[in-house]
């Protein structure tokens, strides 16, 4: 009975190119989501920008001015009309 178990590993084939590929790829998927998550949870701190550009005087290329809103075509006055009844 004992010479009947086979003890011996299992065969198992080579990964193809394309298994390879899908194993690596879900790897790198995984990495990129996890730094994702991390970027919205921990906060990133632009203190050096700001400290920089706080000492800088501000000249008129940098200011953005708010441009004039062009007139809605929902608030001009409707003209008048008698209703047909």
């Amino acid at each position: 009975m004992a010479a009947e178990l086979d003890f011996s590993p299992p065969e198992i084939p080579e990964p193809t190119f394309m298994e390879n590929v899908l194993r690596y790829g879900l790897f790198f998927g995984a990495i990129f989501q996890l730094i994702c998550v991390l970027a919205i949870i921990l906060p990133f701190s632009k203190s050096h920008k700001t400290d920089s550009d706080s000492f800088e005087p501000n000249n008129s290329e940098t200011v953005k001015k708010p441009k004039a809103t062009a007139p809605q075509m929902s608030k001009k006055p409707k003209k008048e009309s008698k209703k047909k009844r």
